[in-house]
């Protein structure tokens, strides 16, 4: 009896000294399986800071260091703020699973020490592409105007490539168009790191022979596949099948002229056999001359490829949309002096298309510009996935073969009574097993007769768009060079016509997947800006006092503890 007050002490220690064995133990044991395993846990509903598996086998893969220099540092509203730390979270991620081979850095353009440095400055960055953005804020009661530069720089192996951080749709609410940029932020730098990133290019066609787009109007737009892919001009007529079997995807771009038989089973016989193809076809013929000069009726064009697009899936109508949401021509409305005077004035016959489909290829993209554009219609194909992709606006008017084309009439109020059509389709995406218009049926020109069913026939990708003009960039009066696909230099305005076809082109043939990044969605969840008001006062005294409660309860709830712990001491 006399030894148990020394005994129950040591006993005490030892369990002490286990427990904190145990601890230590347990910390050793969970750094070493953190050296070994690696995990991230995204409590997030949308999974905002996962990264898709494409894109962490593009940065897990690197061969070589890249680096990211986001010129999005210095203090901004809260808008541009919420930008700018998702693209740090989103650097963050990717910096994971690049490794050593990514590294990024944030510069702040405004921030050099002179005024002479400062515009020097914004000279370099202008020189490599990067527009800037002129951004409205209050300071201290005043309103202020600042410039800054949504742009980061992706370099690697001596090359750049330039990546804008504000997309979205222009037409959205601010809020609505950074919550878009920020859906995109992964894709955007995942796919400027691909491009930089060494790897095999596939090849693609752009057929000629039949009045397509000359090398000028289409310039802008092979220079930009260029980048990704080798491109090359396909003449049908001189090309065997088997040399169509090394591409991955064919371009018809603005065709004038029918196409003949021969020539349609080799194309049919490439897209069967699971080769993806991009038309952007007519369907009404259009003199831009004649309708200045006076008039003119626009008659259906015929390609003698109606038939092809009916067996896969699509027809396109012989008719011509006018929409109140459209582009604008150049007319003279007077004279100054003794020049004549100019005017843009809206022009029905050139919609402007701000609808799209939730698709990887439209998603979160802004307008894109069409003239002279056709209604699509879907026709039964077994086993084809159609999907539109482009609609008009909701006041529509379609008018069927022969159209009257005036430009005068540009002059003139539109009806709007006469607009009673809405978000007619006049694109589409086509997926599946396409069947062959030549099944059952003799090759043209021989009398080797074809299956049923081909032997060769593999899935593949179709995209109908009902506007040739579509890819064709304006030229510069001056120097006849193309400007940047979109581009309208009476709106001094650049629509999406360029990212839409690279996405679709990057859709159709890019097996990694990294397309399907951009159908990210993050979900906005705005305060009710009524009831902050009305209920400042009280979450702000909440904020205040909560704390220090529970601060105080804790420190009261502690020493209770110990009291009664050490009292038998």
């Amino acid at each position: 009896m006399p030894e148990q007050p020394t005994t129950l002490p040591q006993a005490r220690r030892r369990r002490d000294l286990l427990r904190f064995g145990l601890v230590v133990g347990a910390l050793l044991l969970l750094n070493f399986l953190g050296q070994r395993l690696f995990f991230r846990l995204d409590l997030t509903q949308e999974k905002r800071y996962t990264m898709a598996p494409a894109t962490k086998t593009l940065l897990s893969t690197l061969k070589q260091p890249v680096t990211v220099t986001v010129y999005l540092d210095g203090d901004f509203p809260p808008g541009f703020r919420r930008l700018q730390q998702a693209v740090r979270e989103t650097l963050n991620e990717m910096q994971v699973y690049g490794g050593a081979n990514l590294h990024y850095v944030f510069v702040d353009p405004s921030a050099a020490g002179t005024e002479k440095a400062r515009n020097e400055y914004y000279a370099s960055l202008l020189k490599k592409g990067l527009r800037p953005t002129n951004l409205g804020a209050n300071e201290n009661g005043k309103r202020v105007e600042k410039i800054i530069f949504p742009w980061a720089t992706v370099a690697a192996g001596g090359k750049e490539e330039q990546v804008l951080l504000l997309r979205g749709n222009q037409a959205a609410p601010s809020d609505v168009r950074l919550n878009q940029s920020i859906e995109g932020l992964e894709y955007e730098l995942a796919s400027a790191v691909r491009k930089l990133n060494p790897g095999q290019r596939k090849r693609i066609g752009v057929l000629e022979g039949h009045g397509e787009l000359s090398n000028a109007e289409a310039g802008d737009i092979i220079g930009s596949l260029q980048q990704y892919y080798d491109v090359f001009r396909v003449d049908l007529r001189k090309t065997r099948p088997q040399d169509l079997r090394t591409l991955s995807a064919i371009i018809v771009a603005k065709p004038a002229t029918a196409y003949t038989e021969p020539e349609k089973f080799k194309l049919d016989q490439f897209i069967t056999q699971g080769g993806n193809a991009l038309f952007f076809v007519d369907a009404m013929r259009v003199n831009l001359d004649s309708a200045n000069r006076g008039g003119m009726l626009s008659f259906p064009l015929q390609l003698n490829l109606e038939d092809q697009l009916f067996k896969y899936g699509v027809r396109v109508n012989p008719d011509l949309l006018l929409d109140l949401n459209s582009g604008v021509i150049p007319l003279v409305t007077g004279t100054e002096g003794d020049k004549p005077k100019v005017e843009p004035m809206p022009w029905q016959f050139y919609p402007l298309i701000n609808n799209f489909s939730k698709h990887p290829i439209t998603r979160n993209l802004d307008a894109v510009y069409t003239k002279f554009v056709s209604t699509i219609d879907t026709v039964k194909a077994m086993g084809i996935r159609k999907t539109p992709l482009l609609f008009t606006s909701r006041y529509t008017r379609v008018l069927p073969a022969p159209v009257p084309i005036n430009f005068n009439d540009a002059r003139l109020e539109p009806n709007q009574k006469l607009y009673k059509e809405s978000f007619k389709p006049v694109g589409y995406l086509l997926e599946g097993r396409f069947p062959s218009l030549y099944a059952n049926r003799a090759e043209p020109g021989t009398s080797t007769f074809q299956p049923a069913t081909s032997p060769n026939a593999k899935p593949a990708k179709v995209l109908v768009i009902s506007d040739g003009d579509f890819i064709r960039s304006e030229l510069d009066p001056k120097t006849g060079n193309p400007y940047r696909l979109g581009f309208d230099r009476l709106a001094n305005t650049e629509f999406a016509n360029r990212e839409l076809v690279l996405n679709a082109v990057d859709y159709m043939l890019d097996e990694s997947g990294l397309i399907s990044v951009r159908g990210k969605q993050i979900t906005l969840r705005p305060l009710d800006k009524l009831k902050i008001i009305e209920q400042k006062s009280r979450w702000q005294l909440l904020n205040l006092v909560a704390p220090l409660v529970l601060l105080g309860l804790f420190g009261a709830v502690r020493a209770w503890r110990r009291k009664r712990r050490y009292a038998s001491f």
